[in-house]
């Protein structure tokens, strides 16, 4: 027992001391991605990817990207007001008495462009994502 409780305790010691720290070909393929990034800090989103948080034009953004540096997704939290007007009305008829909490803007390599909102009633919370022409992706 105290050798596997050794083994763990290497392994998280090892996961801590390495997390902020990407492979070169990530953080070069972000250093191409977003050339004029500031204030950036890594994190390991799973055991292949790696996710960026930075502030581009005084936005706070995440990035996430593949262990061999593939750009998967760019997510950026946005105001209610600035989300597309297809997206407002959608939500405005389907959800009128529920309120948008918060909403992000996530460009995919895989899917394109995508809006999640999160949405309160009371207790209760929502998430939805939608196309940019207002068409639902998920509920």
């Amino acid at each position: 027992m105290k050798k596997v409780m050794m083994i763990l305790a290497m392994v998280l010691i090892y996961n801590c001391s390495f997390a902020g720290t990407p492979p070169k070909v990530v953080s070069d393929a972000f250093a191409k991605k977003f050339p004029k990034a500031t204030k950036v800090s890594w994190g390991k989103e799973g055991p292949k990817e790696w996710e960026a948080e930075f502030t581009l034009d005084g936005e706070k953004i995440s990035a996430n990207f593949g262990q061999d540096g593939t750009w998967l997704e760019t997510e950026q939290e946005i105001k209610a007001a600035k989300l597309p007007k297809t997206i407002l009305a959608s939500v405005k008829m389907n959800y009128s008495d529920w309120k948008i909490a918060e909403a992000d803007k996530t460009e995919t390599a895989k899917h394109g462009t995508i809006y999640e909102v999160d949405l309160k009633k009371g207790l209760k919370s929502k998430s939805l994502a939608f196309k940019p022409d207002g068409t639902a992706v998920k509920e």
